[in-house]
């Protein structure tokens, strides 16, 4: 018998458990939409015209987000462009973000507690963050937010050195804030902002010369950070300067609905997170006027207003939740009775067991036809596709294998033994899935047929290309993929552009733009009975 693993877990053990879950499947599929296809299009055009102020999409300004991911995903593709693709090397600054923001709430959680809970506060934090359910596939595209996910929790760690660095935390805490900005736009950070402000009123623990020294430094650091690149946006192009101001300042959505909708999403997308969180709110409201506390339950609350004011109804806005959820969480584990504790404990690893072995059931059907019913299955969602046997993923899912049947069987009882197994069991799922399923995925959710084939009805010298109904993704990966550049089709006037590409149904052809127009090409990925792409040339 193995000896057992001691609980709470080490640092080696959780940088496994991070590893294990940040990196499978970031580099060996193409782009899928929507956030995946649209942040590496942007890091494409900037890694092949240079320009690295404006966010473009098919050679268009693409104002959503501010470009801080997309920098640090063309940084990281230029260092490894020579050994992997585009895509695969932009991505990789996910794992780093996401690698980078576990870290950053361990080392929160522990400069927030006690020194004899310090080791089982971070690790909570870290597990707890990394084992969200929302994170689970959004942690593995490129997505601006894990950039901002990253920041806020600079932000917490930061904020945690205030009385014994003010000058240090300071600089650090307004340029994790400013980053944060730069990431993903203002909520979160504005967020974090109001609520260290409000600290020092309600926390007599922040009311010293050093912790408003902090904050005196920190804001405006944040501000000078944050306004870097609108302010170098407005110097070069003041037109689009305005629009992205625009579209900030733009709520998407009323109040009551997002509201509701974030209520519900974060029920599962911030899981086990908010229940452990409220377990320690209850816990520990007698001490609800404490730094440790307050500051990541102000956060919290505010950050919830800020989703639901701006909007849209997303659920990758919910990343925001994350870290002060992580942090509050971190301080209910000690104090969670045993029959929650144990109740965690047993759901995850039933459930993270039972789906990992349906994973592997499925990969099993896929490559021998046994069951024959499943294999089917696996064949009618993705006609077309031959399975084939590869050494390398095959090991990596045994291995992830392997440390589970460790973790699952030979972990000593711990207080922290429900997030420890609810965070590798989240890295187990993931991992067996990118390994083991990735070429049938990616079968069906890549593009890259669709952009060639309508690459190859193009006619030679076409002089541009229009669209109707064509949303942000697919033109994406229609320019990533075929280099393919469009402009929005008039059909009030002769058409400029004797070509077009239609975004349609694939039960019918109600968007055809009329009798005029020849259809020379219909497309659609496999086993797509949602959408397809239609291209139309002008006859006259």
């Amino acid at each position: 018998m193995p000896p057992r693993l001691e609980l709470p877990p080490s640092r080696l053990v959780l940088v496994l458990i991070a590893l294990a879950f940040a990196l499978p499947g970031l580099v060996g599929h193409d782009p899928w939409k929507t956030y995946d296809a649209v942040a590496i299009e942007i890091v494409s055009q900037m890694y092949r015209s240079g320009d690295w102020l404006v966010p473009r999409i098919a050679g268009e300004p693409w104002l959503e987000d501010p470009p801080f991911y997309h920098w640090a995903g063309l940084i990281v593709a230029r260092l490894l462009g020579w050994v992997l693709p585009l895509h695969g090397a932009a991505r990789l600054a996910s794992a780093l973000f996401v690698l980078a923001a576990a870290w950053l709430m361990y080392y929160a959680a522990r400069r927030s507690v006690a020194i004899e809970q310090r080791r089982a506060a971070g690790a909570t934090a870290a597990l707890v963050l990394i084992g969200s359910v929302g994170l689970l596939v959004h942690a593995h595209e490129a997505v601006p937010d894990l950039a901002s996910l990253a920041g806020v929790c600079a932000a917490f760690a930061f904020a945690t050195r205030a009385a014994q660095r003010p000058v240090a935390a300071g600089v650090g805490l307004g340029a994790a804030l400013g980053i944060a900005f730069l990431a993903a736009g203002p909520v979160a950070p504005v967020a974090m902002s109001f609520a260290l402000l409000a600290t020092p009123l309600a926390c007599a623990g922040w009311r010293t010369r050093s912790a408003l020294l902090c904050l005196v430094i920190a804001l405006p650091v944040a501000a000078l950070v944050a306004a870097s690149w609108p302010a170098m946006l407005w110097l070069r192009a003041p037109e689009q300067a305005a629009q992205w101001w625009s579209i900030i300042t733009q709520a998407k959505g009323t109040l009551p609905a997002n509201l509701r909708y974030y209520l519900v999403t974060a029920s599962w997308f911030a899981w086990p997170a908010w229940p452990l969180a409220a377990w320690a709110i209850w816990a520990r409201r007698g001490d609800l006027l404490s730094v440790r506390m307050f500051l990541p339950l102000t956060a919290l609350v505010l950050s919830l207003a800020g989703i639901a004011l701006a909007g849209p109804a997303q659920d990758i806005n919910s990343i925001a939740l994350l870290p002060p959820l992580a942090l509050l969480a971190a301080q209910g584990v000690a104090h969670l009775r045993r029959g929650a504790a144990h109740a965690l404990d047993w759901f995850g690893t039933m459930t993270f067991s039972f789906f990992a072995a349906l994973v592997w059931l499925g990969y099993v059907a896929m490559m021998t036809d046994v069951p024959p019913r499943i294999a089917r299955n696996f064949a009618k969602t993705a006609p077309g596709f031959v399975p084939h046997f590869e050494w390398l993923p095959f090991v990596l899912a045994l291995a992830l294998l392997a440390g589970w049947i460790v973790l699952a069987f030979f972990s000593a009882p711990s207080a922290t033994r429900g997030v420890t197994r609810w965070a590798a069991g989240a890295a187990l799922l993931w991992g067996t899935v990118a390994t083991l399923w990735m070429p049938w995925t990616d079968y069906q959710k890549s593009y890259r047929p669709v952009a060639l084939q309508i690459q190859s009805k193009i006619p030679a010298g076409a002089r541009c290309v229009a669209r109707s109904g064509v949303g942000s993704a697919q033109r994406a990966v229609l320019s990533y993929h075929a280099g393919i550049r469009t402009q929005l089709f008039e059909p009030s006037s002769p058409p400029r552009c004797p070509l077009l590409i239609v975004q349609g149904s694939a039960r019918h052809e109600q968007d055809a733009p009329g009798p005029q127009w020849v259809k020379l090409a219909d497309v659609g990925r496999p086993g797509d009975k949602g959408e397809r792409l239609r291209l139309y040339r002008f006859r006259p």
